[in-house]
């Protein structure tokens, strides 16, 4: 057996056969000329629009995290700065294949160069860029293979328009060379519970009808497996899915310590799922691809559906965390070198305090419509002080239950006096992890440093885990490491009181912990602070 490796992205191990996506249009290096310039830029503004509201029509049936994606991809593919990128290189001679082409490269390479989460924004790009090529061209998009039986899907990478329209019935599991653990492709995926492994660059290898072992837990694919290792992945994974099905309600320990399983979610729609209500409710999704706030009246009408679907539950309510790979024109600056270390998240409220205070009147009077049990928390909080100051304007506006988010190393070595200004923290493990490693989650070379397994993660998460216990108050987790379910229990035994994940990785979470007595639990993070 050959066995091929990557990243960890999406849990989960399943045997199948490959189909790869449709390869992209290509061009020749040389032209004949340009006889009608006026025409060709016609053609090529017309390719624009039309992948720009054919993304529009794909988003519309969608909800949640994947319309969100769908509909900042349509605003890229508008874009004025690609536009007049195509009108120059239409002028210089090029036709508007090639117009289209040049231009999208011009800002493929300028966000290249910036590197860091506006990196990641080059495969959305190369994919636009693609889908305008065919549409000038008369060729049918790039995408996904045609097939009505199922299979592993394999590609350099995917788009997010691509990714966010899988049918989770016939795609098994997802292998790409490129990508990491918090890409597009690996959100959606585990959203799905479709297993996935990035950043598997022997993956380039595979062919069309290669049987393949995806192991999504251990980052590893394997060509040609032997039939008695399939055949017990498959009962290892009946029994397992068996063993899930045991067990629902609260999330607690063996001997009833609780620990709450909430969800994480983003837009106007959620999921149902068998949780104790949102710990991490993303509004990011009302601010993207506008050129001014939404109104007070619009943010509440949102979140107020938000706020009834989930009854009688709490909600956490993260407030606008744009910057870095979530630019927002009206609130960030276009200059910053290096946007993830830039004005974002907070920092935006502290900039531009209108901002901030329109959102929580809008979360406050969406509470008292629907009689919510509603918690507000500002994301990239760096001191006690910040955090006093957001708990300050929060309570201004009414809200009693005010949290931050921990996502800095200085918030975590200050979590004790970030705790007596708030009630309530959530650590925000994908980002924590970015900075405690100087390690750019988006590149998938350095994903063994974003391990959350990592000793000096989980030194950071007991230290504010141990600061909650001394103060009284909660310590949640809402980053990729609480859908981990080998660490729910030793996050248990820190004492984090509530982990927050996609719907599909509740009930694996919720078992692990029901295997283990809290004695049991403590033990274990005893035993994970002890490696290094």
């Amino acid at each position: 057996m050959d066995e091929l490796t990557g990243s960890p992205a999406s849990p989960g191990t399943v045997s199948g056969p490959v189909a790869r996506m449709s390869a992209p249009p290509s061009l020749p290096e040389r032209w004949d000329g340009v006889d009608d310039a006026p025409t060709e830029l016609a053609r090529a503004v017309a390719a624009l629009i039309a992948v720009s509201e054919d993304l529009k029509r794909r988003a519309a049936p969608l909800t949640g995290e994947a319309r969100d994606i769908l509909e900042v991809q349509s605003a890229m593919a508008a874009d004025p700065a690609i536009e007049d990128g195509v009108r120059a290189a239409v002028e210089a001679g090029s036709p508007a294949a090639w117009a289209l082409r040049d231009s999208f490269d011009a800002q493929i390479e300028k966000l290249a160069a910036i590197g860091g989460y506006l990196a990641e924004r080059t495969t959305d790009l190369a994919d636009l860029r693609d889908r305008a090529i065919a549409s000038v061209l008369g060729l049918a998009p790039p995408g996904l293979p045609v097939s009505d039986k199922p299979y592993v899907l394999v590609s350099a990478d995917l788009a997010p328009a691509d990714t966010v329209t899988l049918d989770a019935s016939l795609v098994l599991a997802i292998v790409t060379e490129k990508g990491g653990p918090t890409s597009h492709t690996a959100i959606v995926a585990r959203a799905l519970g479709i297993p996935a492994v990035v950043a598997c660059a022997a993956a380039a290898g595979l062919a069309d009808g290669d049987v393949v072992l995806v192991d999504g837990a251990a980052g590893t694919v394997v060509r040609d497996p032997d039939p008695a290792v399939v055949a017990e992945v498959e009962r290892q994974a009946a029994l397992a899915h068996e063993e899930l099905a045991r067990h629902s309600g609260p999330g607690s320990t063996k001997d009833g310590h609780p620990v709450k399983l909430l969800l994480n979610v983003g837009g106007a729609a959620v999921p149902s799922a068998d949780a104790e209500g949102v710990g991490l409710f993303r509004t990011e999704f009302l601010f993207l691809d506008r050129t001014e706030a939404p109104s007070v009246d619009e943010q509440r009408s949102a979140y107020g559906k938000v706020f009834a679907e989930f009854g009688g539950r709490p909600v956490v309510i993260r407030t606008l965390d744009a910057g870095a790979d979530k630019p927002v024109p009206f609130a960030n600056d276009d200059s910053e070198p290096n946007p993830a270390l830039g004005v974002r998240g907070y920092r935006i409220g502290a900039r531009k305090p209108a901002l901030l205070e329109a959102q929580l009147e809008a979360i406050a009077l969406a509470a008292r419509d629907h009689d919510a049990q509603v918690q507000v928390m500002a994301p990239m909080i760096a001191t006690p002080a910040e955090a006093a100051e957001f708990a300050r304007v929060a309570r201004a506006q009414g809200i009693s239950r005010v949290g931050v988010m921990i996502e800095i190393p200085a918030a975590a070595i200050l979590a004790g006096a970030i705790l007596a200004e708030v009630d309530f923290v959530s650590i925000g493990t994908n980002d924590l992890s970015q900075y405690t490693f100087a390690a750019d989650r988006m590149l998938g070379e350095l994903g063994p440093l974003l391990d959350p397994w990592q000793p000096a993660l989980l030194h950071l998460v007991s230290g504010i885990a141990a600061a909650g216990t001394r103060a009284g108050k909660p310590v949640g987790i809402c980053g990729e490491a609480a859908s981990d379910p080998g660490l729910a229990p030793i996050f248990a035994g820190m004492g984090v009181t509530s982990l927050s994940m996609s719907a599909p990785a509740v009930p694996a979470v919720r078992a692990a912990l029901r295997g283990h007595t809290l004695a049991e639990c403590q033990a274990l993070a005893a035993e994970a602070l002890q490696r290094s």
